[in-house]
């Protein structure tokens, strides 16, 4: 981190590789001799194409994507494709099941709603969302044409730690701010997608990785825009696409490559969520908003004091200290601690250490 920096704990969008933002920089007025910023480019030129091109090819070679999947790079980032996911595939059977285990799933589900049936498949809701249900909760229809989940819930801060049994219904998953953060099998999803603002580029747009068997279901409302038959054949180019997003994407991609790729991601991403966690499981004054371990977020953790008063006051202290966004979201209160990839290992230490200090002063 250079020393005029913070650490940048925010939800989303959240911070960016600071070898990444100085590449970018670089190549801000003049692109590899191009004589203008990607941000100045012809989305139809040579040289766009060979970084779309590029970023595409990264993304399906650190994911490991099948033959049988198609990367689009799509408007409007993850809230437009609840919607998008409803219009293009609920037409199958009319019928789509959810997993509600925290706001966006709760959300995408109401979307979804307006263009067939749509049932709950399972919920957290009982527990105000503070674990994952297990397998055997979980009912699927028969002829649901697809099952939905959120892989990681921001605002609660649980993570699922298993890809659900589905019996063959294609599986749709919310993977905004889990992913690039560990190793995934593509081939058992139907539909992946994700906000691109926590754990890939600036926000703008999602990144949506969909088995093409599963397109040209869309019902006759669904918008050109959002039609996943269409984008695929016009390879994410029917308009003008999120073009400097993409191309960020795509630095972000090579620093995940110089990192070791996903298997090392996790590992980084283990570590750190390990420091936070030892350290609130510990703490007479902190508690985590989790208690089932296998239930939390590597992502986003979540805790308080029990006290308001004095989570704000650490909230404050703490920007001042230069860890900034720590305040938890409206729904929950407390504090959230996002510490997606970019977030380096020594960024969790100073917010540990500063926990540490504010606990003795408060006792």
């Amino acid at each position: 981190m250079t020393a005029d920096r913070i650490y940048n704990f925010s939800a989303g969008p959240s911070m960016l590789p600071v070898s990444v933002l100085e590449k970018a920089a670089s190549e801000m007025l003049n692109y590899r001799g191009s004589g203008m910023s990607v941000m100045e480019m012809s989305h139809r030129s040579k040289v766009y194409q060979a970084i779309f091109d590029e970023t595409k090819a990264d993304l399906k070679s650190i994911l490991k994507v099948p033959d049988t999947h198609e990367v689009l790079f799509m408007h409007g980032g993850a809230t437009a494709q609840f919607a998008a996911v409803a219009m293009n595939l609920i037409g199958k059977t009319g019928k789509a099941d959810y997993a509600v285990t925290g706001n966006f799933a709760n959300l995408a589900k109401k979307e979804a709603a307006k263009y067939g049936d749509v049932a709950e498949a399972c919920s957290s809701a009982d527990k105000n969302h503070t674990y994952i249900p297990a397998q055997s909760d979980i009912k699927v229809r028969p002829d649901a044409s697809y099952f939905y989940y959120c892989s990681n819930n921001t605002i609660y801060g649980t993570e699922w730690s298993y890809v659900p049994e589905t019996a063959g219904i294609p599986i749709v998953c919310d993977m905004s701010s889990d992913i690039l953060s560990k190793p995934v099998d593509v081939s058992k999803y139907g539909v992946i997608f994700a906000g691109v603002q926590k754990n890939m580029a600036p926000a703008g747009m999602a990144a949506v990785i969909i088995d093409k068997s599963l397109a040209g279901n869309e019902l006759a409302i669904t918008p050109t825009i959002m039609n996943y038959k269409t984008t695929i054949e016009k390879d994410s180019m029917y308009n003008t696409p999120p073009c400097y997003t993409i191309y960020m994407l795509g630095l972000v991609l090579k620093w995940v490559q110089s990192m070791g790729g996903l298997e090392a991601m996790e590992t980084i991403k283990r570590e750190k969520a390990a420091l936070l966690y030892d350290y609130l499981d510990n703490s007479t004054l902190f508690k985590a908003c989790c208690n089932d371990s296998a239930s939390r977020s590597d992502m986003n953790v979540t805790f308080n004091t029990g006290n308001e008063e004095l989570d704000a006051q650490f909230a404050s202290e703490a920007g001042k200290a230069g860890m900034s966004n720590l305040k938890g979201h409206r729904n929950v209160g407390g504090m959230r601690a996002s510490i997606y990839n970019a977030m380096p290992v020594e960024g969790v230490k100073k917010l540990v250490e500063f926990m540490k200090d504010f606990e003795m002063r408060n006792k």
